[in-house]
């Protein structure tokens, strides 16, 4: 077994965080490491693929596990179960002042794990850490923007 976990603070509301990591069809204006198909719903199955900046990272098919507003989890698999498998997670945690902190993880097992992590796993925590720097700008953008609005409206 082998794990990635990477985490960043971002200065926007937990609820900001997840509505970003969740609009799946706007990942190609702020994402340039994945590329996902489907809904963020439990039991559906997702199409996670690489975006432009990702390198040769596969194309997986996994399912969702968990999709509660603090988190999303997913089970993919490389072609079969038990040769190379990954649970995904996006944990979203609120901090104090309206920031939060968001924890991106992967567990991965099987019997190819340690020969593809050798391949792989170096780009992969990479990609991870791109993915939480766009996701956090992205978010922050989005909060700034809601505060600049309400601050219009409150002065209007």
């Amino acid at each position: 077994m082998s794990d990635i976990h990477t985490s960043i603070e971002i200065d926007a509301p937990a609820e900001t965080v997840w509505s970003v990591l969740t609009d799946f069809e706007a990942y190609p204006e702020w994402n340039p490491y994945t590329r996902i198909e489907g809904e963020a719903k439990v039991g559906e199955r997702l199409r996670v693929s690489p975006g432009p900046e990702a390198g040769r990272a596969p194309t997986f098919r996994p399912r969702v596990l968990v999709a509660d507003g603090r988190g999303l989890r997913w089970l993919g698999h490389l072609l079969t179960p038990g040769l190379f498998d990954g649970e995904h997670s996006f944990a979203i945690e609120e901090l104090d002042e309206g920031r939060s902190r968001l924890t991106q993880s992967e567990e991965f097992s099987g019997l190819l794990v340690g020969v593809i992590m050798r391949f792989v796993g170096e780009d992969t925590e990479a990609n991870f850490r791109g993915v939480n720097e766009a996701l956090a700008a992205r978010a922050e953008s989005l909060a700034e923007e809601e505060t600049n609005a309400d601050d219009a409206h409150a002065t209007a």
